[in-house]
């Protein structure tokens, strides 16, 4: 009897110590990525002629610094919380989809279309916003789910389709807006007619960040419930972990894979919506602002949990909004902060080496017997 309670706890304290190193290995690379690249960024400026010192202090004022800069920042961060799921929970099956612009824009495009149909037939203001937010996600959705398919059903790799459906969807976007939907008084920059203002989105009270914020902070609980917490995501953890044993287990790959990927697609569709309904009032080659792009590398970052897609969006968001301050300060460009963005996503894919090699636990007996 006392060989088993040893036995039961032994086995406690393996699993727990095999939890805890999980957990190390999801936190380190991310962690040494970050420090890795703001110190080769600082060799960086520091070759431009500028005190690296200076500069980060400049990037943790323009980011959180003041109210005004911590208002900017969630301004910011609002898409990459959507367009980072495009990309997050697709890889919990297995699938890297890099097409979160595309769903964005064409999201964008169709709840303008949407908008602007509805908005003079006298309908109320919310269920107007609620069908331009369902055909945003409705368009998004189906751009990713296309990938999916295309995966599913003719093995082609979805990287390079999400990727090459994310121009062929900007090059419709831009025809459509500069052809049938063009608002006439528009000239030299096309866009379509602006949305009416009782469709914008408001503010969150005593702020100055709209709304579109909370959308991405509910999709992320959304997605994490759902990955982790139900059927549905575990079984679509299985079939990320092994297609082949999933299928032998009975699991409908093929359905998952399509769910999966328009769930994906929708939360980039409907950061889509949120630009134009809360910021831009219409649609124009300024919705293709590179949010999808950005999104990939909060998922990577966060190690494609939307949980922790949460503080990593607000971290991207605060480093974008502090390239105004280097500008003017510095005289460094705008897009310096890009520079920045590059050399993180470079560093975090070599960083995934680090995976696996990290043992903190010390063998058992029968593992050295052995």
């Amino acid at each position: 009897m006392v060989e088993a309670f040893e036995l039961e706890d032994r086995s406690m304290v393996e699993a727990g110590g095999r939890r805890f190193e999980a957990m190390i290995e999801a936190f380190l690379p991310p962690v040494f990525a970050v420090f890795f690249s703001m110190a080769l960024f600082g060799a960086f400026v520091a070759l431009a002629g500028v005190d690296p010192i200076e500069v980060y202090r400049l990037m943790a004022t323009g980011a959180f610094g003041s109210w005004f800069s911590v208002q900017n920042t969630l301004q910011r961060a609002a898409p990459l919380l959507l367009t980072a799921l495009c990309t997050a929970l697709p890889a919990q099956m297995g699938m890297v989809v890099i097409g979160g612009e595309g769903a964005l824009v064409a999201g964008g495009l169709a709840a303008v279309a949407s908008g602007l149909a509805l908005s003079g037939l006298g309908l109320p203001v919310l269920l107007v916003q609620f069908a331009m937010a369902l055909a945003a996600m409705a368009a998004g959705g189906a751009v990713i789910c296309f990938a999916g398919m295309l995966r599913q059903m003719r093995g082609v790799n979805e990287t390079i389709s999400s990727l090459l459906l994310t121009y062929i969807v900007i090059a419709v976007f831009k025809q459509i807006v500069e052809g049938v939907m063009r608002d006439p008084a528009s000239l030299n920059k096309p866009a379509t007619r602006a949305l009416p203002d009782s469709l914008m989105l408001g503010m969150l009270p005593g702020t100055d960040v709209h709304v579109g914020l909370l959308f991405g902070l509910l999709f992320c609980l959304f997605g994490y419930v759902l990955i982790y917490h139900t059927t549905f995501g575990f079984a679509a953890r299985v079939v990320g972990g092994n297609p082949r044993a999933a299928r032998l287990a009975g699991l409908p790959v093929g359905r998952l894979v399509l769910i999966v990927t328009a769930l994906g697609g929708a939360a980039g569709g409907l950061a889509g919506m949120v630009e134009v309904a809360a910021i831009q009032g219409r649609a124009s080659a300024a919705l293709i602002a590179g949010y999808g792009f950005s999104g990939i590398l909060v998922a990577f970052l966060a190690r494609q949990n939307p949980l922790a897609v949460i503080p990593v969006a607000f971290l991207l968001g605060g480093i974008a909004a502090s390239g105004g301050l280097l500008q003017r300060r510095l005289g460094l460009p705008d897009a310096t902060v890009l520079v920045l963005q590059g050399i993180l996503f470079v560093t975090l894919l070599a960083s995934e080496t680090l995976t696996g090699r990290f043992h903190l636990r010390r063998p058992t007996a029968e593992v050295k017997e052995a």
